[in-house]
């Protein structure tokens, strides 16, 4: 789901970094050195998940984890992400660095509004908690679809294929993102509750 370099036009290019300027400024402020682990290893996860890419017609898709990554950093999602996709451009070549900033938005913002949205119901039920981290999960990759496809029509329309068959592409996504979503904040509630931030 990365934009590779190239594709953008400036103003959106500029919008995103601007946008991801201040969720990082905002994201580092609220962070504390006891934060700083966590951050680490769900980092280190959301790297790894992104690594496996199935090709899909002119795209290709793979796990983002955003939802479970948003749920577990809230606003230090974004230099989470920040260093992710700075660490694939340069390493893997995935993205590139003018289009860091949007790229950091597209997988950032849902993943902040998937911690908002688990926080309403958050620790009311186990069976509450399942059910909206399948939601944040499935919701985090539809956002992050939308905003590609947006960021993508905003440059021009020639790109409107593109974006609508990179939308429809994530679709399968989505479920698998739910269920693995599922799964791993009924486990950690289970094991390291903590993680969850009191939630």
């Amino acid at each position: 789901m990365h934009i590779s370099e190239g594709v953008l036009s400036v103003p959106v290019l500029a919008s995103g970094i601007a946008l991801t300027a201040a969720g990082v400024t905002i994201g580092l402020k609220k962070m504390k050195d006891q934060d700083i682990p966590k951050i680490a290893v769900v980092s280190s996860a959301l790297f790894i998940a992104s690594l496996i890419h199935i090709p899909l017609g002119p795209t290709s898709v793979h796990l983002i984890l955003n939802g479970v990554g948003g749920i577990l950093l809230g606003w230090q999602i974004f230099p989470s992400y920040l260093l992710i996709l700075l660490l694939q451009a340069i390493l893997l070549q995935y993205g590139g660095l003018t289009v860091l900033g949007v790229n950091t938005i597209i997988f950032a913002l849902p993943g902040l509004i998937s911690w908002l949205l688990f926080k309403t119901t958050a620790g009311k039920s186990e069976k509450l908690d399942g059910i909206m981290a399948f939601i944040c999960g499935s919701l985090a990759v539809l956002l992050s679809g939308i905003l590609l496809a947006f960021s993508l029509m905003l440059t021009g329309e020639s790109w409107l294929e593109v974006a609508k068959l990179a939308l429809l592409a994530h679709l399968p996504v989505m479920v698998i993102e739910g269920i693995v979503s599922y799964f791993c904040l009924l486990f950690i509630k289970k094991v390291k509750p903590e993680l969850l931030g009191g939630m």
